[in-house]
């Protein structure tokens, strides 16, 4: 499993490069996802907040498969008191958001107190 740390870079990584324009933050056109974003009334402005906010406090787990080199990272997040399964990975010039939907199950953090 990741460590808290390591959480913490991935994230900060993501910040710096999404709000500096570095990375495009790029979400998968899945029906799933659709579904989500129209039943929460979430905007792309919106979700891009919510995966800006994400802390490592929010970690649910690495996920196994990885995208060339590039690990993936599963996270929960509440969104209109809805528990929200974000699964996201950063390339060299792209975030790429895989999954953003309802949770399917309970997740367990890890990192939470």
């Amino acid at each position: 499993m990741a460590t808290k740390k390591e959480i913490e870079k991935f994230l900060e990584q993501i910040k710096v490069g999404v709000n500096s324009g570095v990375y495009l933050l790029m979400v998968e056109d899945r029906e799933k996802n659709a579904q989500a974003l129209l039943d929460l009334d979430i905007t792309p402005d919106k979700r891009k907040e919510i995966i800006l906010s994400l802390k490592a406090e929010d970690f649910y787990k690495e996920e196994e498969k990885y995208i060339g080199e590039y690990s993936m990272y599963s996270f929960g997040k509440l969104v209109k008191k809805v528990e929200v399964y974000i699964k996201i990975t950063k390339t060299t010039q792209n975030v790429i958001c895989i999954s953003f939907h309802k949770a399917e199950f309970s997740i367990t953090y890890p990192f939470q107190t």
